[in-house]
């Protein structure tokens, strides 16, 4: 029985991939250990009455297995791990927070109106500190080995590059060279190009949250 996962539709086309980092995230970790899967494309702007049954609060990635639903990509990829041990991707503990703090970074950053705001700089200082990780322990978060840190890290590095060109004109220095290896290295792999989403639909997901 293939594993049945739900995931976000792309904003006014609900009959393609949408743009949530936290479904790529799980989508990743089932590519890169080979488990077959069957995609099932939510639209979050109308949610199917029996996907509120499953998921009362009506939040994806949830994913089936052995006939149970179970919510939040944290508790999905743990469980991953579990069930498929190889190729094993749990991270030692000492790069599990590696680049945790981005993503809310470049929330703030994107939303930000106010230029002087520090939100930039916050934001820099984070890639930064992975531009350094990497140069002492890369190419990967965890040397030589892919693991869910970095599974976690691609789609919002993704949203990163997207969202900040689009809506702030804005690019990672070319100075942060590990950085932007590291960037090359992940959206190359065959994992990636295939769970990828179209830019275009990463900007319509943001668009709202950009301009509220």
């Amino acid at each position: 029985m293939a594993v049945e996962l739900c995931v976000k539709a792309a904003s006014g086309s609900p009959d393609v991939l949408g743009d949530c980092p936290f479904c790529q995230r799980v989508q990743l970790t089932l590519e890169e250990k080979n488990i077959p899967y069957k995609v099932i494309l939510i639209n979050l702007d109308d949610k199917p009455q029996w996907f509120l049954e499953l998921s009362p609060e009506g939040k994806v990635p949830v994913i089936k297995f052995d006939d149970k639903w179970i919510p939040d990509s944290d508790v999905i990829v743990g469980l991953i791990e579990e069930k498929f041990p190889d190729p094993p991707l749990s991270p030692p503990p000492e790069v599990t927070s590696v680049g945790s703090k981005i993503f809310l970074s470049l929330i703030k950053f994107l939303k930000s109106k106010d230029p002087t705001d520090g939100t930039e700089q916050a934001l820099l200082d984070e890639l930064k500190a992975l531009d350094e990780h990497l140069k002492a322990h890369g190419p990967y978060v965890n040397d030589e080995n892919i693991c869910a840190v970095d599974l976690n890290l691609a789609p919002k590095l993704f949203h990163l590059d997207v969202t900040l060109a689009h809506f702030k004109g804005w690019k990672v220095p070319e100075s942060l060279t590990h950085f932007h290896n590291y960037v090359k290295l992940l959206f190359s792999r065959e994992s990636f190009k295939k769970t990828e989403v179209a830019k275009e639909y990463v900007i319509a997901g943001w668009e709202p949250k950009v301009n509220a």
